[in-house]
């Protein structure tokens, strides 16, 4: 049985195992969205800060004062790996019992947006030596390895025993409603961190937002590491279980003061899917919560703002 914890600790227990990449000197091009790794002054002033994002207008900064290159943490090295028998290709025809692998898509772009360069890895083993020497493969390129299975997590308890044959390895059970287990820890002789998420692709998502992108941001050595959050009124109720954390898809408005929450329009996976695509934001509701009012005041973590 596996442990179960709250987000905060585990989410320590992660960042724990992760490191801000040693910095280097990068040529401009090259260093254009990663992280500045040092303080950059003009004279005595100071003009770029140590943590920020590199982006287009500190590219022409940096120019304008003569540098060639800049101090900077790179991007992380992501593997994203997807592993089960019944999990199909996009562009191939499903046959009985299978499913469309949708989870390594999905992270994969998501630690792009992150600043990280992903790699994406879809494998069908056929037992833990198999699987295992896939995952050691990619350990040459990895800074980080995410693993997710199918959506019904069969394939868990594979990835669990291989990842134990070459590392130091924890289950956990988060306590955020309509989640799933997840293991944590170090694999191979350069100790790399690894994350098994659920196989769901919205609890996969939620996870990745609340612990992954910490990680990432971490390694990248970036000022900050969380998503922001803002307080709004709920335009619809929302309901949860009580018993745990649950995120909520949402729409914020573009000022800021209200939140819509989102229902799929039925129980497919793609409803559920699209309900996650046309969402902005998440409503956190607390543990103990079974039911928030239309009007009332909710903790909206900020996914993205959207302009036309």
């Amino acid at each position: 049985m596996a442990d179960q914890v709250k987000v905060d600790e585990f989410l320590a227990e992660l960042l724990a195992i992760c490191h801000p990449l040693e910095p280097f000197d990068m040529a401009l091009l090259d260093a254009h969205g990663a992280t500045l790794a040092e303080d950059i002054f003009a004279g005595e002033r100071l003009v770029l800060k140590k943590g920020s994002r590199i982006r287009s207008t500190q590219i022409g900064l940096a120019a304008s004062i003569g540098l060639d290159h800049l101090p900077t943490r790179p991007h992380p090295r992501v593997v994203v790996l997807s592993a089960g028998p019944d999990l199909v290709e996009p562009g191939n025809e499903l046959g009985v019992g299978e499913e469309y692998e949708t989870n390594s898509w999905l992270l994969t772009t998501a630690v792009r947006e992150v600043g990280a360069v992903a790699y994406r890895v879809h494998t069908i083993p056929d037992d833990e030596a198999e699987l295992q020497a896939v995952i050691e493969d990619q350990l040459v390129r990895a800074d980080l390895i995410i693993i997710s299975g199918e959506r019904h997590d069969d394939s868990f308890d594979l990835i669990t025993r291989t990842l134990s044959q070459i590392g130091e390895i924890k289950t956990v059970d988060i306590a955020i409603e309509s989640s799933g287990r997840h293991n944590y820890g170090v694999i191979g002789p350069d100790k790399t961190p690894v994350v098994t998420l659920p196989g769901d692709p919205i609890a996969a998502y939620i996870s990745f937002e609340l612990l992954i992108r910490p990680m990432i941001r971490t390694m990248l050595g970036a000022a900050t590491l969380h998503r922001p959050s803002v307080k709004a009124k709920l335009e619809k109720p929302v309901k949860s279980s009580g018993g745990f954390r649950s995120y909520v898809r949402a729409v914020l408005s573009d000022d800021g003061k209200s939140v819509l929450p989102l229902n799929s329009t039925g129980s497919s996976a793609q409803d559920e899917q699209a309900a996650l695509s046309d969402a902005n934001s998440f409503i956190a509701v607390p543990e103990g919560e079974t039911e928030i009012d239309a009007g009332k005041e909710v903790t909206v973590v900020v996914l993205e703002r959207r302009y036309i």
